[in-house]
């Protein structure tokens, strides 16, 4: 009986691992018993996870084959990765869309398949939209508001041609301070706390004004208009109070309950919300009414990370092991990772998995339209503290958006120094 070769995969802990196991369970008693090559995963506790694996990979062990990378993550990582040439590398890019695919690159390679991926969608409630696109005497309150707190008579739109005049607008009509007739407290909930994810959120609003972290140079610049427009954003809609005044310490759960609890008409979120907000048990008071779409414009856009395994610099193993990334890239395996619950980012398996996750087909068409990716440089981590630093006392009228901006600039200019 000819020698089989042991791989071992360090994954996720959770819904993911459940997910891949039985990717691998598939792999092991098809595929991977003919070619000798026999798959394990490796999971530690979600609190060390990431320290754990790090510590691992400085060392140069050679106990795993396939490391877990995260698009933020992976810069730090990719000194102990082997980048993907042919015809791996042209696998991934033909199964995947490509914002993920960027995810998982580093200065032009890609090091890692990208599995789980997390974007942003624009939540509302579709009976309270409807019934302001339909009744008259709500659209001239809207008309009215948006005339004397945003500066313009708007008319009311469906959320796939907002900009975000009409996002503030929406807040502000929706929020009943301003609107008595307003059935919600607050036209939206902000994520405010100083916190990374954050961040990743309030980058949706700066890329569609045009922005980025890095000019054409590739120098970080956030000192720029498109940043002070994305700032005052967040600024103005807390300071007129169309977000709760404890949005300071909101993140991912705590916006969803204001929403849940039918207090906010919108919000942006991850697409991890919708199942959430649309379970009758979990949200009972608006999971029949809750609609999605992209991000307003003037350039809508999207967040876009995920979640990925590599391959170990240190394997020991590693033809045995691209032999099964280059499986990980196939439709059958992809397939059956989406079934048994991973989100994995290609078009054609989300598109044709509608009818049980309604929401991913638009998941698909943002990623694809709409999606960017920040950096997958060592730096990126630290950027998004930084700006999490000095974003969150601009929001709140701490500093001014100039003084915090030029801050911002400086500390992420002394951290890429280092």
């Amino acid at each position: 009986m000819a020698a089989v070769t042991q791989l071992t995969m360090v994954y996720w802990p959770g819904p993911e691992s459940d997910a891949m196991q039985q990717v691998v369970n598939y792999w092991n008693n098809t595929e991977g018993a003919s070619l000798g090559i026999k798959v394990s995963l490796l999971t530690f506790s979600r609190e060390s996870f990431w320290d754990k694996e790090a510590a691992m990979m400085k060392a140069h062990s050679s106990i795993a084959d396939i490391a877990y990378v995260a698009t933020y993550s992976l810069g730090s990582f990719v000194n102990y990765l082997v980048p993907f040439e042919e015809p791996l590398a042209s696998e991934i890019s033909n199964s995947f869309i490509p914002s993920s695919v960027n995810s998982m690159s580093y200065n032009g390679k890609i090091y890692g398949v990208p599995l789980d991926v997390s974007i942003q969608f624009l939540f509302y409630r579709k009976d309270l939209l409807n019934k302001l696109l339909t009744d008259k005497a709500w659209q001239e309150t809207y008309s009215e508001l948006s005339k004397k707190y945003v500066g313009e008579a708007l008319l009311p739109k469906p959320p796939q041609d907002w900009n975000w005049k009409d996002y503030e607008a929406m807040s502000i009509f929706f929020t009943n301070k301003y609107n008595h007739s307003s059935p919600t407290e607050y036209g939206n909930v902000l994520q405010m706390e100083n916190l990374i994810y954050n961040i990743m959120i309030w980058d949706d609003v700066l890329w569609s004004y045009g922005g980025s972290w890095f000019n054409k140079n590739g120098q970080f610049d956030i000192n720029t208009p498109s940043a002070r427009e994305a700032a005052l954003l967040y600024k103005n809609l807390y300071q007129l109070g169309t977000t709760p005044l404890d949005s300071t310490s909101y993140e991912f759960g705590e916006a969803n309950q204001i929403f849940q609890a039918g207090k906010a008409f919108m919000m942006i979120q991850w697409n991890a919300a919708y199942p959430i907000l649309t379970d009758k048990q979990q949200s009972p008071l608006i999971w029949n009414n809750v609609g999605i779409t992209h991000i307003p414009g003037p350039i809508p856009s999207t967040h876009v990370h995920t979640l990925g395994v590599a391959l170990n610099k240190y394997s020991l193993h590693k033809e045995a092991a691209l032999k099964f990334l280059s499986f990980l890239t196939t439709e059958k395996a992809i397939q059956i990772y989406a079934e048994n619950g991973g989100m994995p980012p290609s078009e054609v398996v989300l598109e044709g998995m509608a009818d049980s996750h309604p929401e991913y087909p638009e998941l698909a068409n943002d990623m694809k339209n709409y999606g960017f990716v920040e950096s997958t440089s060592e730096y990126t981590m630290g950027i998004l503290q930084e700006l999490a630093n000095e974003l969150t006392g601009i929001w709140t009228n701490q500093i001014s958006v100039e003084n915090g901006l030029q801050k911002a600039q400086k500390d992420v200019e002394f951290l890429m120094q280092q």
